[in-house]
């Protein structure tokens, strides 16, 4: 049993924002109530259920000075299990998500063997429950990711999935992603799309421009982006199919999305910390650490992706946690892999240069980071509700921490070294304290 005392209870889902406190029993918030209400109960209830079991304690957290929130939701990590575990596992990945405040993460399928059967999902989902947080994976949408064929959609759903996506790569047949939508349309799951057309890019993981040029490159032009999210947003309006644009990087992009959602509300996007906070000048500064696919890109989608989400356009930020060795990122910038991990310092980087820097309060932030991940892709997550999961994440809002080191295997990110707001003090799932910081 657990009791958390005096904390701000921030819940978005329900507009929340009080001081409370939550009496938790066998992974259910038992009852929320005024700031020492709730002691009585709890000791009585505690009574009550005496055991030999040493873990059978009440266990009390004063939460004076923290706010507590849903445990926070990231539907796309990069856990690289199987297939890639030097990189990553799914032990360590949820070690970093811990760290990081999330209770509940969803795997992409960029695996080895590919999440396009059932074999490698029940791996997956049976790893996932072996690490106290909610752990769940996507399908994949062609078989091996190579866009030429479809998956067997429905009986990757009956397997776990919870979404389709070839993250990584785009669906680049436009017969076989109609078929793709009108499938998940039917099978009520959500397309999640990598929008980067490869016909417009030199070398990825850069912006093409003065960024690229000083590389002796040539890039990724935003155009790469642009004409995938016009046509994926087309089809979705013809098919009536649910979608949502991975990472969003460029202005016009979030502008079509705006555009798109004043018709159709099953039209979403997501979007990174690196792309909220970096532009690429960063890869001046950080080389291969700043590479990521889509690249970062100038201020003005930078400030174009933050207006997005303060207005809502962009429902959902995601971190695309993607590790890699410290040797693979040590390679000559074209040959080095792209992307970074992200999950142990969103929140922080959210508070810092979301919430601090004025453009949007906590609940705006939390909203994205909790109940909008879980209400798009049907997960029981993101809410703190009598009766409900006690997944929660307790942080200090103004204090930091410095990023020295992390859970995760992997270290390659540009952030590493900085300070940053919003110290996890706990992170809880299912009842059980699975972090403490």
């Amino acid at each position: 049993m657990l009791l958390i005392k005096n904390g701000r209870i921030m819940d978005p889902a329900t507009g929340t924002d009080g001081f409370m406190d939550l009496l938790v029993d066998e992974g259910v918030i038992v009852k929320a109530g005024f700031c020492g209400s709730l002691d009585d109960m709890a000791r009585e209830s505690w009574s009550m259920n005496l055991s030999d079991d040493p873990n059978d304690g009440l266990v009390e957290i004063d939460a004076s000075g923290c706010i507590v929130a849903p445990g926070l939701v990231d539907a796309h990590v990069h856990f690289r299990d199987p297939g890639f575990t030097e990189k990553e596992d799914i032990i360590t990945g949820a070690e970093a998500a811990k760290a990081g405040g999330f209770t509940t993460v969803v795997m992409m399928g960029n695996t080895e063997p590919h999440m396009d059967n059932p074999e490698t999902l029940k791996y997956v989902l049976e790893k996932g429950l072996e690490t106290g947080i909610d752990v769940y994976a996507c399908g994949n949408v062609t078989k091996g990711m190579e866009g030429k064929e479809l998956t067997d959609m429905e009986m990757l759903v009956k397997n776990g999935a919870v979404l389709f996506t070839d993250d990584g790569k785009p669906v680049m047949s436009e017969e076989i992603m109609e078929k793709a939508c009108l499938e998940a349309k039917r099978l009520g799951k959500v397309i999640s799309l990598h929008e980067e057309d490869p016909k417009f890019i030199t070398e990825n993981g850069v912006n093409a421009g003065e960024a690229a040029e000083k590389l002796g490159l040539t890039g990724s032009p935003r155009d790469a982006e642009i004409a995938m999210v016009k046509r994926d947003i087309d089809i979705a309006n013809k098919t009536g199919a649910s979608i949502t644009i991975q990472h969003i990087s460029t202005k016009e992009a979030v502008d079509m999305i705006r555009d798109a959602r004043k018709t159709n509300p099953n039209i979403h996007a997501e979007a990174t910390p690196h792309h909220f906070t970096l532009t690429d000048k960063a890869v001046e500064k950080h080389g291969t650490m700043a590479k990521m696919n889509p690249p970062l890109r100038k201020e003005e989608d930078r400030l174009a992706i933050i207006a997005g989400l303060a207005d809502g356009t962009i429902e959902t930020i995601a971190t695309d946690h993607a590790p890699h060795t410290k040797e693979e990122k040590e390679r000559e910038f074209k040959n080095a892999p792209s992307g970074i991990i992200g999950l142990e310092t969103s929140l922080g980087l959210g508070i810092r240069e979301l919430v601090h820097a004025g453009h949007m309060d906590m609940m705006t932030l939390l909203s994205r980071m909790t109940i909008q991940p879980a209400r798009i892709y049907n997960l029981p997550a993101g809410r703190i509700a009598e009766g409900g999961p006690a997944d929660l994440v307790i942080f200090k809002e103004n204090e930091t921490k410095k990023y020295d080191t992390f859970k995760s295997k992997a270290d390659n990110t540009p952030f590493k070294g900085e300070e940053l707001p919003g110290k996890i003090m706990y992170t809880i799932c299912n009842g059980q304290i699975v972090y403490k910081g």
